[in-house]
């Protein structure tokens, strides 16, 4: 488990130690404690990656396409 903040993460890297971390609770040969740390930790990355998604598709729902189908251009999204 990473002690790196989840906020600085990207989706990949939080995606790899969310799968890490399933892995690990998984087994089931972990210690009820490092379990506990563990599930919070899953949630928070689990989280991080929906936050991440869901602004990924903000950001391509804002692509606006010309009668053609072709990209027109993208409005800025906030955050973005």
């Amino acid at each position: 488990m990473s002690d790196a903040t989840v906020d600085g993460m990207s989706f990949e890297q939080a995606m790899a130690e969310l799968e890490s971390v399933v892995d690990k609770l998984e087994r089931g040969d972990v210690p009820l404690e490092d379990s506990i740390k563990l599930y919070e930790r899953g949630a928070e990355l689990k989280a991080h990656c929906a936050k991440k998604l869901a602004e990924a598709e903000e950001k391509v729902a804002q692509i606006s396409t010309d009668a053609q189908g072709a990209a027109k251009g993208t409005k800025p999204v906030e955050g973005m």
